[in-house]
């Protein structure tokens, strides 16, 4: 009796168990990101770009009647001279529409030496674009195609954008078009190497090659990046893609459109990172800034009286937090403006006006200068580093007034960047620059340090200068 009135309880309480159970499931659904409407909606603007070079073969010493040949021919038809021939190096893209009568912006390497641009819309039409401008040092083109009534997508700001975030890839990896990926923004504000006027986003989207050029969407359908570049040991996703920020590109397309080239200013120093060590060998309270190594003869910074060992605190206003940032800060200053920098020198903050000048063409880069031959042998100081000072004839060749060469370095001494061959111009004590002008002055102001001092050294490796921080040992066996 007892059980049939019971019954009706437990089921009940079971329902109410299952209700919530379902509840809870659905809530979690709900909780994650839905992506259709924003690819329905932005999808359109998305195109796939494709670029033809012509090339003209040369011929290879194989004779046609050799077996080796027809392997040749089968496995590297792309191998010049297999016969001669004219061939065609096809390269894949994406890009997205950023004007309804066909602006669309893509990487600059995916239409760099092409004779013949091709865009695909989502809709299979095809038109030939023509190449308005390209900024390698950005990696940003601007193609065109004539047509109207595109669609186009919306442009967001990428400084709203946060770490963890969801964002959103549509393109064409390996070539299938508008491919939709997924992830989120993994870092801001990266540097990578030889990439100095770009805060590139990071995010773990898959993104692999035929993505380059593509949009990179927040959750709001909005583009917050240009897809450009992966990380990867395999030429594959690896998790670590990188993305150009929309005002960035947006910036460079707007001078490609007017003039076909990108305008940037340059005062002519080259920078390095502030360390903890650096900074308390400067006398600074927190490593930040970017410390001046070497100063252009002649160019705007010498103009206005910087000097290697300078810490540039702000230019124009805005704040240098690490050395990366000073490119793009003065990269986006208007040639032949005047501004005001602020510098760390001698322990004190002090203001310098710079007249900013105009970024040069690109030129090939100079070969790095031959490090100075050591002069003749000595014992190691202690810093555990043999020193010769330079001759006349190495003074004359690197033209420098003075310097001590590094002959040799202890093993096991330190785990610094310096090497033999390199150039000690100057040691940095108490947040002033000395000289190196003697081996025998040089060792005279290490003996007036403590055991295990931070010691700052003015170091000129070929032709380029850079700071070094080592530390003194103790008594020489």
């Amino acid at each position: 009796m007892i059980r049939k009135i019971l019954l009706p309880f437990w089921l009940a309480y079971w329902l109410v168990l299952a209700s919530l159970a379902a509840c809870s499931a659905q809530a979690q659904v709900k909780g994650l990101p839905d992506f259709t409407t924003l690819v329905e909606q932005q999808g359109p603007a998305v195109v796939n770009i494709s670029s033809t070079q012509h090339i003209h073969s040369q011929q290879l010493p194989i004779d046609p009647h050799d077996p080796a040949f027809e392997l040749f021919h089968r496995f590297f038809p792309q191998l010049p001279g297999i016969p001669p021939q004219d061939l065609e190096n096809k390269t894949l893209g994406s890009g997205f529409i950023i004007s309804a009568d066909g602006d669309i912006l893509t990487n600059a390497h995916v239409v760099a030496g092409a004779d013949e641009v091709m865009v695909k819309l989502t809709d299979k039409r095809e038109f030939k674009a023509k190449v308005l401008g390209a900024d390698k040092r950005t990696d940003i083109a601007l193609i065109k195609i004539k047509a109207t009534g595109l669609p186009v997508v919306k442009v967001g700001d990428p400084d709203k954008l946060k770490v963890g975030e969801w964002v959103v890839a549509i393109g064409s990896p390996f070539g299938f078009d508008n491919s939709v990926t997924a992830g989120i923004v993994s870092a801001k504000g990266r540097s990578l190497p030889q990439e100095n006027f770009v805060p590139f986003i990071q995010t773990d989207a898959a993104i692999n090659p035929g993505n380059s050029g593509g949009p990179l969407f927040n959750m709001k359908g909005e583009v917050v990046g240009v897809n450009s570049q992966i990380y990867s040991r395999t030429g594959g996703y690896m998790g670590l893609a990188f993305a150009i920020p929309i005002d960035v590109a947006m910036q460079v397309q707007r001078q490609l459109k007017t003039s076909g080239y990108v305008s940037r200013g340059r005062i002519g120093v080259i920078v390095q990172e502030v360390t903890r060590a650096l900074a308390d060998s400067f006398g600074l309270a927190k490593p930040t800034g970017a410390l001046v190594t070497s100063v252009e003869k002649g160019g705007p910074a010498d103009k206005a009286g910087v000097e290697p060992g300078d810490v540039i605190l702000k230019f124009d206003g805005k704040t240098v937090d690490h050395s990366a940032d000073l490119p793009r800060i003065v990269g986006a200053s208007r040639p032949g403006a005047r501004v005001t920098m602020q510098i760390w020198r001698k322990n004190a903050s002090r203001e310098l006006s710079v007249h900013v000048g105009a970024i040069p063409e690109d030129k090939p880069a100079r070969p790095g200068g031959q490090a100075a031959k050591p002069a003749a042998k000595a014992s190691a100081n202690r810093l555990g580093l043999a020193l010769s000072e330079l001759s006349a004839a190495q003074k004359r060749e690197l033209n420098l007034r003075h310097g001590l060469v590094v002959e040799a370095i202890r093993a096991g001494v330190s785990d610094s960047d310096l090497r033999a061959g390199d150039v000690i111009l100057a040691m940095i004590s108490k947040g002033a620059q000395i000289e190196a002008t003697s081996v025998e002055q040089f060792n005279k102001l290490l003996a007036q340090m403590g055991r295990s001092a931070t010691v700052t050294l003015l170091v000129r490796r070929g032709e380029n200068q850079t700071f070094i921080t080592l530390r003194t040992l103790g008594e020489q066996n």
